[in-house]
């Protein structure tokens, strides 16, 4: 086992999201700044406050796993086995034997499998134990998706999930960079899902107050913007492969970005508040900057948590004040669910993909239905996206339960850039 930090870099991607089921589709969504927040159809929502949602309508698990896995498996499991399919795909990765011990999973979710246990449960009532699936004990655990991708590429090195509510995905990250970074693994398939849109959890979430009442779909999220009153519910998985600069180098793998920064921290004020003064969401940023060893005007671009709630908005501004002093002004700012929906335990990994995208395009994408933004001086990017040079990046996730995780992205050095899908438009 190597101890020595080693350099983490970013050779694959994959994205199920409500505005795109590969990174491409995605990515062309984003950059065209088109939102795929809709009216729930997939179940009868009459009776909530809320009937809006970035929903994963036409999503089909035979076409990424055989028909026995994708029927004891919840939805959120089957996002993530998909997008993990894509993000190998892109990367070039086959687990060999020799690999199999050096690759880990890292799954996060914020909510798990709810509506295979929402269903087992009412079964339950309904007709007793027998009416049950009889897949709940292996798929009703938050772990089962990532089981099942490490069953799928074969990887034996450590695998699980976790669990920080909105933080998920990014934790699963930051954790598998560590992972990597001090020689515990070469390999780690790492990101996040969840298919909150379900009855269970979507009734569970407009209980609490946090969600939008607004009826227009495309006006419902509005992160920054005076006028917000809530977020919208998203679903969705995005999965990164992860390896060691040097085992990715090896192998002659495309190097997407560098994954350098990473900080986490708890608020430790209240169970669905953000602290106030965002103390600890502050701190997180800069630990992810000194551990990336950049400064704050290194950052050319920060993908904002930007959940459209009137505390989150307000307390991240001002904690992107306070960490990035006068540099704030001049920083894009921007937030991927004015078009995703807050996609939960799968919206850091997805974010984060984003960023590495902006990196890769030289274009921010933009925050929708920023038209009054609270805070008048800082850039949110408001409705179209901008091209702008980005060779390092932060991306921020913050949580109920006062989970606070960030990471900091950079280009690799002779990376070549994509082409830019704004190319020729005016």
């Amino acid at each position: 086992m190597q101890h020595a930090d080693r350099r983490v870099v970013v050779t694959g991607s994959g994205v199920i999201s409500p505005i795109g089921h590969t990174v491409r589709d995605f990515w062309a969504a984003l950059s065209q700044g088109r939102s795929g927040i809709r009216r729930i159809s997939r179940y009868d929502v009459s009776d909530l406050p809320t009937q809006l949602a970035g929903e994963i309508t036409d999503f089909e698990p035979r076409d990424y796993m055989p028909n026995r896995t994708a029927r004891r498996l919840d939805r959120f499991a089957q996002f993530a086995l998909a997008a993990a399919l894509e993000a190998l795909q892109e990367a070039g990765l086959e687990v060999s034997e020799e690999l199999a011990p050096r690759t880990a999973v890292l799954l996060g979710s914020g909510y798990g499998p709810g509506q295979l246990i929402q269903s087992a449960v009412l079964d339950l009532a309904r007709d007793g134990r027998r009416a049950m699936t009889p897949y709940l004990a292996s798929g009703g655990g938050a772990d089962s998706g990532a089981a099942e991708i490490a069953v799928r590429i074969g990887a034996r090195g450590p695998s699980g999930s976790t669990v920080a509510a909105c933080a998920s995905g990014a934790t699963a990250i930051g954790d598998a960079l560590r992972l990597i970074r001090h020689g515990y693994a070469d390999v780690v398939v790492a990101g996040g899902s969840d298919d909150a849109v379900n009855p269970l959890d979507l009734a569970a979430t407009a209980n609490v107050g946090a969600l939008s009442r607004r009826c227009d779909p495309a006006a419902a999220s509005r992160p920054f913007d005076r006028a917000r009153d809530g977020f919208v519910m998203g679903a969705g998985a995005g999965v990164v492969v992860l390896e060691s600069a040097e085992h990715a180098e090896r192998r002659g793998a495309t190097i997407l970005a560098e994954l350098a920064g990473y900080g986490v921290t708890t608020d430790l004020y209240h169970a669905t508040r953000p602290h106030p003064q965002g103390l600890a969401a502050q701190q997180a940023m800069r630990d992810a900057l000194a551990d990336a060893a950049l400064r704050p005007q290194d950052i050319d671009y920060i993908c904002a948590h930007g959940t459209s709630t009137p505390l989150n908005d307000r307390i991240e501004s001002a904690a992107i004040r306070e960490v990035f002093g006068p540099h704030a002004l001049t920083t894009p700012i921007s937030s991927v669910k004015s078009m995703t929906g807050h996609m939960i335990g799968a919206a850091g990994a997805v974010e984060l993909i984003a960023t590495v995208q902006t990196i890769r395009t030289g274009l921010v994408p933009p925050t929708l239905n920023c038209d009054d933004p609270e805070d008048r001086e800082l850039d949110f990017v408001p409705h179209r996206a901008r091209p702008h040079r980005t060779r390092a990046a932060m991306s921020n996730s913050f949580g109920f339960g006062g989970h606070n995780a960030v990471l900091v992205v950079r280009e690799w050095p002779g990376t070549a850039h994509q082409h830019n899908p704004m190319e020729g438009e005016q």
